[in-house]
C-alpha cells in the first residue's frame, strides 16, 4: 500500500467469505463491514527484590473482535446456511478477506480473519408502513486471528 495524503474511502470493498461452495464468487455485495479489532491483554508482575515500586506490564494472550457482516437480502442461503451448519455441529471455520480498493477499483490493504465462524445471523426488520427500506441480514462473525495487510 502506497502511502498518500489522502485517505482512502471506505466504500470500495470485497468481501470473500472462504474457498469453500463458490463464496469467493460475489453474490451480493456486503454494505457493511464494522468491528475488525485487536486487543492484547497484559499481565501485572512485580519481582519482590526490584529496585524500583512499581509492576511491569507482560503482554500474553489477545482478543480478536467480532465482526459485522451486513448486506441486502437477495434470496441466496449460504449465510444462513453457514451458520445453520455450526449450529448443527458441524465446524467450519474459514479464512474471510475484506479487501480495500481505491479509486481507481485497485486493492490496496486486506483485513485477513482466520478461522472465522459464525456467531449470530439477524435477519430483516419488515414493515409494512412503505418507502425505500431495503431488506437487510446481518452476519457476526468471531475469529481467532485478524491480520491487516498491505496489498
Amino acid at each position: 500500500m502506497a502511502t498518500r495524503d489522502n485517505p482512502y474511502g471506505a466504500f470500495n470493498f470485497l468481501v470473500k467469505l472462504g474457498d469453500q461452495g463458490g463464496e469467493d464468487q460475489i453474490a451480493g455485495g456486503f454494505s457493511d463491514f464494522t468491528g475488525a479489532g485487536n486487543e492484547v491483554k497484559f499481565s501485572e508482575y512485580r519481582n519482590g527484590n526490584d529496585l524500583e515500586n512499581h509492576v511491569r506490564k507482560i503482554a500474553n494472550t489477545n482478543t480478536t473482535d467480532d465482526v459485522t457482516l451486513k448486506r441486502g437480502i437477495i434470496g441466496d442461503l449460504r449465510l444462513f446456511d453457514w451458520i445453520k451448519a455450526t449450529r448443527e455441529g458441524t465446524h467450519e471455520p474459514r479464512t474471510v478477506t475484506v479487501t480495500l480498493h481505491d479509486e481507481g477499483r485497485q486493492p490496496v490493504c486486506a483485513w485477513v480473519l482466520r478461522r472465522a465462524q459464525p456467531k449470530k445471523w439477524v435477519g430483516p426488520t419488515l414493515t409494512g408502513k412503505g418507502g425505500g427500506e431495503v431488506a437487510m441480514e446481518e452476519l457476526h462473525l468471531v475469529a481467532e486471528r485478524i491480520d491487516f495487510v498491505s496489498l
